[in-house]
């Protein structure tokens, strides 16, 4: 039997050490697959956790915008004819990861080269923190956004967000307010409607016309600086719908800048602010008593000599020293035939007629600035006396512009709003007067402007009626004489009223061609007159001739009283 050769014991090394390296690459392949795979598990666990699971370190979706409200934004406000006033625009906002900055110093420097208006010292700060994020500058412009990603430091991101801007910047800032650097709503409709407008998918539509604003903004303004007041509130209200169709406060701001707000000028005086109104309530007074029957146009009362209560003296300020005919003591505006009109009404009638005007508590609107009126406690009769004339009883120019509203439209009470009525859905509100004292106070109002203190609010072939208002401010030691809130409320056309103009200033001093005075025949007055004047074709009022046999005889009231009157009011 032939014998099988035997392998070299050289040849069985080699083979051996084959194996071996083949099985030692074998492992190190496995191992190397290994790390790999878990790396690669360890990148993908980070990217769900960037993505999905880090908290409120890292900014995924900005906190004032949650997932409806990015894909829908805040909703845009529009005017009454569709004019933009508030809309949201797409912004980037910077933000670093200092763990990743090489050079805190370095990088700060380059910042403030195209970021100036950033801190130096304050940014090298934030990117020497040791947190995982941090905000270096929110909304920036995408010129701004360009200049930063070129100067290519890896350790900075920007995350998307929106930015509230307002178009016509200062006009009707106190009505739509402004957001924070959230979006959140923190004054005016923005803070008022702020959960509405993050979900609405339409624009809100308020009932301002931007028209009217800036004519009643500007004339406002123009008379605030003629007579160096130190603010002016102005509205213009539809009488017939409750609509504000122009609202102001001065001195107004600019919301688009809402860190750079002075205080005094976030503070609205057309609603938050409760002024004693002085005559302009001589309106309140004579309707209440025209309707109560306890006085009629013919009647008249005692103006000769003031009134002593204790040590009060109620006097008139453009004294006829002699008996005034009802239609006379609102023509000259005369305290003590507003005290006897309102003594005959009694002071619980007198506090249920001005509370059924709206005028013992804040009025109802889409703002939260409203002001809660400052009435007497305990009322006394000789708080009723100058309540009657406008004193010792405080409201905001709101609350006179809506009970005004209501003497002169035929007697309706409608709660005024911010935002369009549908014409076939407006409020059919409740009556306060009979239509017969609005039609009386519709004249009495209108003798005003053509024979007593309102005559600059004429507006030729508009027939503006109204009433002027002179208040002197309270103090903790009784009145400051020279230191006046002076105001003009009319309604126009008289004969059928359309719309309510109230203007007022706050402080305004008199000047040489006033002859020193700066009450509100001489300051607001004039404010009125040019409101209507620009406003009324815009919303299609034609001029008329006001000495029309017509206007004349619906507008007529005999102001010689009826005789006896003097005997009956001598029993007060």
């Amino acid at each position: 039997m032939t014998e099988r050769p035997q392998p070299a014991p050289e040849k069985i090394r080699i083979e051996g050490d084959r194996k071996t390296a083949i099985e030692t690459g074998r492992n190190r392949l496995i191992v190397a697959g290994a790390v790999f795979v878990a790396a690669f598990t360890l990148i993908a666990f980070r990217v769900i956790d960037v993505a999905l699971l880090t908290g409120s370190d890292e900014p995924r979706v900005t906190e004032s915008i949650g997932k409806e409200d990015r894909s829908v934004g805040r909703a845009d406000i529009v005017d009454r004819r569709g004019q933009l006033l508030a809309t949201s625009l797409r912004t980037a906002s910077l933000y670093a990861d200092p763990r990743l900055v090489l050079d805190p110093e370095q990088a700060a420097h380059k910042l403030v080269t195209v970021l100036p208006d950033l801190d130096v010292k304050e940014v090298e700060r934030r990117l020497r923190s040791h947190r995982g994020f941090v905000w270096i500058r929110r909304h920036l412009t995408p010129r701004q956004e360009y200049a930063v990603n070129k100067l290519g430091i890896p350790a900075l991101n920007f995350e998307p967000e929106e930015r509230r801007i307002y178009p016509l910047g200062p006009l009707a800032a106190h009505v739509l307010g402004f957001t924070d650097i959230d979006n959140r709503g923190i004054a005016g409709i923005e803070r008022y409607f702020d959960k509405d407008l993050r979900v609405r998918k339409t624009s809100l539509q308020l009932s301002i016309d931007v028209r009217i604003q800036h004519i009643l903004q500007r004339e406002l303004g123009d008379a605030m600086d003629k007579f160096s007041a130190i603010g002016a509130a102005g509205i213009v209200m539809n009488v017939n719908t409750g609509e504000i169709v122009a609202m102001t406060s001065l001195p107004t701001f600019d919301p688009n800048q809402p860190g750079d707000i002075p205080k005094d000028a976030l503070f609205n005086r057309a609603t938050l602010g409760v002024y004693e109104m002085g005559s302009t309530f001589k309106i309140f007074t004579a309707a209440m008593a025209l309707d109560s029957g306890t006085a009629t146009l013919r009647s008249g009362y005692d103006a000769t000599n003031p009134i002593h209560v204790a040590r009060f003296v109620i006097h008139d300020d453009h004294a006829q020293r002699r008996w005034l005919s009802v239609p006379e003591i609102f023509m000259y505006s005369s305290n003590i035939g507003s005290v006897k009109m309102a003594m005959d009404v009694g002071v619980t009638n007198q506090q249920k007629f001005l509370r059924k005007l709206g005028l013992m508590r804040p009025v109802p609107i889409e703002l939260n600035e409203t002001g809660m009126p400052l009435v007497p406690t305990p009322w006394r009769d000789i708080n009723s006396m100058t309540v009657a004339f406008g004193q010792g009883m405080a409201v905001s120019p709101l609350h006179m512009v809506t009970a005004v509203s209501a003497i002169v439209n035929g007697g309706i009470y409608r709660t005024p709003t911010l935002l369009k009525r549908d014409p076939d859905d407006i409020p059919k509100g409740r009556r306060v007067v009979s239509l017969a004292t609005s039609l009386k106070m519709r004249k009495l109002m209108r003798l005003v402007v053509e024979k007593g203190t309102g005559r600059k609010a004429e507006a030729v072939g508009y027939v503006v009626g109204g009433k002027t208002g002179t208040a002197e401010k309270p103090s903790i030691h009784g009145y400051r004489r020279k230191t006046l809130v002076s105001s003009f409320i009319g309604a126009f056309p008289i004969e059928n009223p359309k719309y309510v103009v109230l203007a007022l200033l706050d402080e305004p001093k008199g000047i040489k061609a006033t002859y020193g005075f700066a009450t509100g025949g001489w300051t607001a007055a004039p404010v009125v007159s040019a409101v209507v004047r620009r406003m009324a074709p815009l919303v299609g009022i034609d001029p008329v001739d006001e000495n029309s046999e017509k206007i004349r005889d619906e507008l007529y009231v005999d102001i010689s009283g009826e005789p006896g009157g003097e005997q009956r009011v001598a029993a007060h």
